[in-house]
């Protein structure tokens, strides 16, 4: 379900996603992570809690948002990277 707050331009989902691989040492393209695709677990992107905690830190340093691994909305925060997108989006300091 789309809300007002959902992300139209995808340019902070791409900024978000070149983050991500380069926090992980991906070898792939940011562009070709589909941001509706799954994050976590074998579908999709294939993080696990460790890559989780990566991302975090990044996401902390790059803009203000404290993501915590005891938030009971993780699983919703990382189901995408639109979702992720999303969350920053709304809570980001910086």
């Amino acid at each position: 379900m789309n809300t007002a707050a959902d992300i139209k331009d995808t340019g902070f989902e791409q900024e978000l996603a070149q983050h991500i691989v380069t926090a992980l040492n991906m070898e792939i393209n940011p562009a070709g992570i589909d941001p509706l695709a799954p994050l976590y677990g074998d579908a999709g992107l294939g993080i696990d809690s460790i890559d989780v905690l990566e991302i975090s830190l990044v996401i902390t340093k790059q803009y203000g948002v404290q993501l915590r691994s005891d938030d009971e909305n993780n699983v919703r925060i990382f189901s995408s990277l639109r979702n992720l997108a999303n969350h920053v989006q709304q809570y980001r300091i910086k």
